[in-house]
């Protein structure tokens, strides 16, 4: 590899919402995240529903449709 044009490259910390941080390798300096195995529902067995910013209402308010 040439010098000098690659990114530094080390360990940084990745903070996702629900709380859990890990330690990985990256070239960016902060990671946060949304979602990691700890809270995904394909991880825990358990489905949970997560609208951010009332999706589900605005789809159903443009297509005037009633939430069954």
């Amino acid at each position: 590899m040439k010098t000098g044009i690659h990114p530094d490259y080390g360990l940084i910390k990745v903070a996702c919402a629900c709380g859990a941080v890990y330690e990985v390798g990256s070239t960016k300096k902060n990671l946060r995240v949304e979602i990691c195995s700890r809270c995904h529902p394909y991880f825990t067995g358990k489905q949970k529903f997560v609208d951010t910013g009332g999706r589900v209402e605005k789809f159903l308010k443009k297509y005037n449709r009633t939430k069954s």
